[in-house]
């Protein structure tokens, strides 16, 4: 009896087992099929997620380059209007310069004209005496003034030159109107540094009109 009942016990616990590597068997088949369908699912986020991060890339790369091309340009734009302006600058100085001269000729003529007139008063000169000494002053004003050297130096009396290119000019070697009016090869190549100067092509022409 007590056999019999072994046998049972060793049938249950057989059927037992089987059932158990059975399940056991599915839950490792389903817990594949899950992770399968984990990683498939990972792969389809994945993919655009690094399809858009690339566009992203793109996009800021292409932004940035125009970004960086834009302010080169207006970069540009300022600095050549900033040497416009210094150029005109130049001329209004020199244009003033000019003035201001001719102002004070005008005056120191005048005074001595004025003194002149005064001084009869106080000597016996007659007036055509003082008729004959008034002229030569007056010949000779022109004359004195137009004895005066001009500045060689001075690269802003050509047309074109302002201040700030003069400064750049003699910094670069060219130092003298003379090597801009008859340049050797060598104030050739200096000049060609300047050649993006409005009126470059005239520099040379400007220089010669200075005696």
């Amino acid at each position: 009896m007590a056999k019999k009942a072994k046998q049972n016990v060793d049938k249950i616990v057989k059927k037992v087992n089987e059932e158990f590597e059975k399940t056991s068997s599915q839950i490792e088949g389903l817990v594949n099929d899950a992770l399968k369908q984990f990683d498939s699912l990972q792969n389809q986020v994945q993919e655009p997620v690094r399809k858009l991060l690339k566009e992203i890339d793109e996009l800021r790369d292409r932004e940035m380059k125009r970004f960086h091309e834009e302010f080169e340009r207006r970069l540009n734009e300022f600095h050549e209007l900033q040497s416009n302006i210094l150029e005109r600058l130049g001329v209004a100085s020199k244009e003033a310069g000019a003035g201001v001269k001719k102002l004070t000729d005008e005056v120191s003529r005048e005074a001595s004209t004025a003194a002149k007139k005064a001084a009869p008063k106080k000597t016996t000169r007659t007036p055509a005496k003082k008729s004959a000494d008034k002229k030569p002053a007056a010949r000779t004003a022109p004359a004195a003034r137009a004895a005066k050297p001009v500045d060689r130096s001075d690269l802003t009396q050509v047309k074109g030159i302002g201040p700030a290119t003069a400064k750049k000019m003699k910094d670069a070697g060219i130092t003298s109107i003379d090597q801009i009016a008859n340049p050797s090869e060598a104030d050739q190549e200096k000049l060609k540094a300047f050649s993006n100067i409005k009126g470059y092509s005239q520099l040379a022409a400007e220089a010669k009109k200075i005696n």
